[in-house]
């Protein structure tokens, strides 16, 4: 697809995702209103057939990649690889059977109507404002309590280096050590080549892989062993992705 080609199928997405939320936008209203656990898991219902309409009509195609078995009824401290504007939509479509929030920047609620969804749904973080970082942690430690899964990116922004990912920050390891939780690793290794950080103007049909790799149990562990589990993590998504062969790995860098 060329560039003017993805420009125009571009501005068709945004038009349909338009549509998606005038449509979705009352039913949260009303879920709002449910509180934060049970009107918050109807709208990840809502976020999610919103996700699925969106990608149906846009011709991107999921498939869901499970390297080990996969147990929906417990709850996961999940981790990605951030590399796209379309990892959130990409979650809600991947993470099937259980409920979950995600861990998201707090600037985005102020966009007007999708921020109210946004907001009602997920957990908000500022992170340059430490208060409010470590609020975000103790409600993320109570979603957990609550039996809900977690999903946190733990590069914290898009990977911009040309690495498979960037460093990790510690957050999404210390509390899952301190709950006890699995992290469970998801990789995203076709997301840059349907919408990449660089334009919102990118949108290209096709293939969108999630691929859930073997949970990481966080038994026995205590503060001292975040960095070693945070690195082990690193490592197993590092190779992952090389051997996923995701496309904005530099060459050198791919595992051959």
């Amino acid at each position: 697809m060329t560039r003017i080609a993805s420009f125009f199928f571009s501005c068709y997405a945004f038009l349909v995702f338009l549509f998606l939320l005038i449509l979705v936008f009352p039913l949260a209203v009303i879920a709002s209103l449910f509180g934060k656990v049970k009107g918050g898991n109807f709208i990840y219902r809502l976020c999610r057939l919103w996700s699925s309409s969106l990608f149906l009509l846009t011709c991107i195609r999921t498939r869901l990649l499970y390297e080990t078995a996969h147990d929906a009824s417990r709850s996961y401290v999940f981790v990605f690889n951030h590399i796209s504007y379309l990892d959130i939509p990409a979650l809600l479509v991947a993470i099937r059977g259980q409920h979950f929030r995600v861990l998201g920047k707090a600037e985005l609620a102020k966009i007007p109507v999708f921020g109210f969804i946004y907001r009602s749904a997920a957990v908000l973080v500022q992170r340059n404002v430490p208060v409010h970082r470590a609020k975000s942690v103790l409600t993320l430690k109570s979603v957990l309590n609550k039996s809900i899964s977690v999903v946190i990116s733990p590069e914290g922004t898009f990977n911009t280096t040309g690495q498979p990912l960037k460093d990790f920050y510690d957050g999404a390891f210390r509390i899952a050590i301190e709950t006890r939780t699995p992290v469970k690793p998801i990789l995203f290794p076709d997301n840059f080549d349907r919408l990449n950080y660089h334009s919102v103007f990118s949108l290209r049909p096709g293939l969108m892989r999630a691929v859930f790799l073997e949970e990481i149990s966080t038994a026995g562990l205590a503060a001292e062993d975040i960095p070693a589990l945070k690195l082990k993590v690193y490592s197993i998504m590092q190779e992952g992705l090389q051997r996923y062969r995701a496309s904005w790995i530099q060459t050198g860098e791919r595992k051959r």
